[in-house]
């Protein structure tokens, strides 16, 4: 790791949250912002739900164990897009989606650093697809949306999944119930 990098990323953290360093800031950022591209896209699935709710709880839905999803909302120049839009949904504990309500889906905006925070569980898994969230973020102002899925480290279904990519790995401490992805959008 060069110095300038180095400086920069210790810059994020000092400015971070307390309640954001508490929870996990320490774990490297997901994919490592360097200016050579977008988070890669994927499909949004069948179960997507528009006009969800403003929520960044997730805990009064659903059992299971509890997780805290953070990160970043970024350009491709590594700078902070304060105001996305960032939309999640998964599956419950059973693998089970919610069709008819909002269960397991809300959205939030980034804060002025481009910090995102939501509060949920571990998804279960159903047949076919590994342990995976859903995301959609537009920055502010933005015409075009980013569709992606994140997933889980040292899943045995992922070397299964036709829809994983290594790229969208989230940095896990699954001890600590927290992890975290840094979305890079091409804003």
């Amino acid at each position: 790791m060069d110095r300038r990098r180095a400086l920069r990323i210790a810059a994020g953290l000092a400015a971070a949250p307390l309640s954001l360093r508490a929870t996990g800031a320490s774990l490297p950022r997901t994919p490592e912002c360097r200016g050579e591209g977008a988070t890669p896209r994927q499909t949004e699935g069948p179960f997507y739900t528009p006009q969800t709710p403003l929520k960044s709880s997730f805990l009064a839905d659903a059992e299971g164990e509890r997780l805290v999803l953070q990160g970043y909302v970024l350009d491709t120049r590594c700078r902070p897009l304060a105001g996305s839009w960032v939309d999640l949904w998964h599956a419950d504990a059973t693998g089970a989606y919610d069709n008819r309500g909002f269960r397991l889906r809300g959205h939030q905006f980034a804060d002025a650093g481009g910090r995102y925070r939501f509060e949920t569980i571990v998804p279960g898994l159903y047949p076919g697809r590994t342990r995976h969230f859903h995301v959609k973020l537009r920055a502010q102002g933005a015409r075009r949306e980013l569709t992606t899925q994140l997933y889980f480290p040292g899943e045995p279904e992922n070397a299964r999944d036709g829809l994983y990519q290594r790229e969208l790995l989230m940095a896990l401490d699954r001890a600590a119930g927290t992890a975290r992805f840094d979305f890079v959008l091409d804003a």
